[in-house]
Order: structure tokens, then sequence, then C-alpha cells
């Protein structure tokens, strides 16, 4: 669960599971990132792993900015179906796996503080 500055509480799965149901995404983690003048200002963010094969497929050889700019567009429709708060405001693209356990279940600490120690 994210808490923000406002109080409200957002579940990330929920988004993540419109996200992951995205074509282009072959899978997601959603955060919240802290802003850097207010450390309790929290921004909803999601680092997104792009499936290569699909958008090769279906859009050639495009660049990571356009594969971008595909995504993000599909991102803001899914932010309509939400309260405003709920929205997401920033993406992280990779083609790199997220950090799993054994279990295959994302290790969603360690990922954040990679993003975190990577800005």
């Amino acid at each position: 669960m994210i808490v923000l500055k406002n109080g409200k509480k957002v579940f990330p799965d929920e988004l993540e599971v419109l996200i992951n149901r995205l074509d282009e995404v072959e899978e997601c983690l959603v955060f919240g990132f802290p802003n850097k003048d207010d450390k309790n200002d929290i921004k909803l963010s999601v680092k997104i792993v792009y499936n290569k094969e699909f958008i090769k497929e279906k859009y050639g050889n495009i660049t990571e900015e356009e594969i971008r700019n595909i995504i993000w567009e599909k991102i803001k429709k899914i932010n309509k179906t939400f309260p405003p708060y709920k929205y997401i405001k920033n993406m992280i693209l990779t083609d790199k796996k997220l950090i799993k356990t054994t279990t295959k279940k994302v290790k969603r600490a360690e990922e954040i503080k990679n993003i975190i120690e990577s800005t």
C-alpha cells in the first residue's frame, strides 16, 4: 500500500493488473517515488519491462522513445479510469526483468531501492 501526502491510499496491485494486460508490457511495478524537495510528497510511478518480441512484431524496428510514447499513451487511458490521486505520473521503461524471489514474486523493496539510488 502506498500512502500519499494527502492521506489517500493506493494499492499498487490494482494498477499493475491493468498495466500488465497491455500487450506491450511484459511486467511492471507501481511504486511511490519521493519528491526531491519533500520526501513526504510521493508521486505514483511505474517501472515497465516492455515485451520486445511483441513490439518488434507489431511495430517493427522502433526506438525506445517511440516505445515509451506508445506505452505512455496507454497508461494515460488507464489513468482516466481512476480518480486523479491514483494517476501514474512517471514511467521508467526497461527491457531488463524485475528482481524476483524464488517463488516469482517481485522484490518490491529491492527494486524501489535500486530505482531511487539510480536517480
